[in-house]
């Protein structure tokens, strides 16, 4: 199963994602091929063009430098060792190592010192290592990645939206569910077993927290360079403030739920305050599922109102139950902080 997650993605590549790679494949095969008829195969034009076709043109602008950069000094790095030493057998290795090196010393990415290096030693591998040749190929990968961008721009040029939206909506849910969760045990006699569930699942929020905002910084990075761009930035910026409050609300949960596990006892049902915070725990769920509604772009109007407003009395805890209630209802009042705020003007992602 190892083996397998780390060949496999979690879900498969867009249809036209790879139709655009084996597009700008063959069109920068035939254009190079035309463009530098008597020469060897034009591998480097292909191998750049399918290179530079990138889930976003941000990362297809970067990867066009990091390979054009690459293949520059490779190739003058290739050129300069085969006519120093016309040996390939000791040649290959020189001109390798001499690519990598001029890479480490220039402070090139990582990417760009083994782009070095392979071209270097596909210069040296095919046997021509002359000005011309040298001077060739790097036209040859330019020309591949200018091919690789222009396709990736021109057709259906790739926004991320949808998935960081997605992401979003799954985290608001599981925070709602977890509220709820907290309520409907507040209000029973709970098992060891039920108590660390509910623990488990409070701390499942974090990790999706963190999912929806690499999702939202994938859904950013896609817009860069983008023509599509303009209509979809104010969206992220809405989702991403969403998630400002739902990081806020979900340190409040994990620490309710954390509180309620530690100080939990059989007697905590009975006391007089505790329908009174499940309620309000509820009313909190309801609120984090009407600002996830809200962000959903073109969503249809609601006159659903918050929930969480009326006011909540509590009768004074007994024993040692003081300071979990206490707890719980402050950790309710930042929660009430970060939803209680119209939601009028709140149409995140119009």
């Amino acid at each position: 199963m190892k083996v397998l997650g780390a060949v496999r993605a979690s879900r498969r590549t867009p249809a036209v994602q790879a139709a655009k790679a084996f597009l700008a494949t063959i069109a920068a095969w035939l254009l190079a091929s035309w463009l530098i008829p008597h020469g060897p195969p034009p591998v480097f034009a292909a191998i750049a063009a399918l290179l530079v076709v990138q889930p976003s043109l941000n990362q297809s602008y970067l990867k066009a430098l990091e390979r054009s950069a690459g293949v520059i000094a490779g190739v003058v790095v290739a050129s300069l060792v085969a006519l120093a030493i016309p040996d390939p057998v000791w040649a290959l290795p020189v001109a390798v190592g001499g690519a990598i090196l001029l890479a480490w010393a220039l402070r090139m990415t990582a990417g760009t010192s083994n782009q070095a290096g392979i071209s270097a030693l596909l210069v040296i591998a095919l046997g021509a290592a002359t000005p011309s040749y040298a001077f060739d190929r790097v036209i040859e990968t330019v020309l591949g990645a200018v091919i690789g961008f222009v396709v990736n721009l021109a057709l259906v040029p790739p926004v991320a939206v949808a998935p960081a939206r997605e992401a979003i909506e799954r985290l608001g849910e599981e925070l709602a569910r977890s509220l709820e969760r907290l309520a409907d045990a507040l209000g029973t006699t709970n098992s060891r077993a039920e108590l660390e569930s509910l623990m488990v699942q409070a701390r499942l929020l974090r990790p999706m927290r963190d999912a929806a905002e690499s999702a939202l910084d994938a859904a950013a990075d896609s817009l860069a360079l983008n023509p599509r761009g303009r209509q979809h930035r104010e969206a992220i910026a809405a989702q991403r403030a969403l998630l400002g409050t739902f990081t806020s609300l979900i340190r409040q949960t994990v620490g309710m739920t954390r509180a309620f596990y530690d100080h939990h006892d059989d007697e905590i049902a009975r006391e007089p305050a505790v329908p009174g915070i499940a309620t309000q725990l509820r009313a909190a769920a309801h609120d984090v599922r009407l600002r996830v509604r809200r962000s959903v772009p073109d969503a249809p109007e609601t006159r659903t109102l918050p929930a969480l407003t009326d006011p909540l009395t509590v009768d004074p805890p007994t024993g040692p139950h003081w300071i979990l209630i206490g707890s719980l209802l402050e950790d309710l009042r930042r929660v009430h902080g970060e939803l209680a705020e119209p939601l009028d003007g709140d149409r995140m992602a119009g």
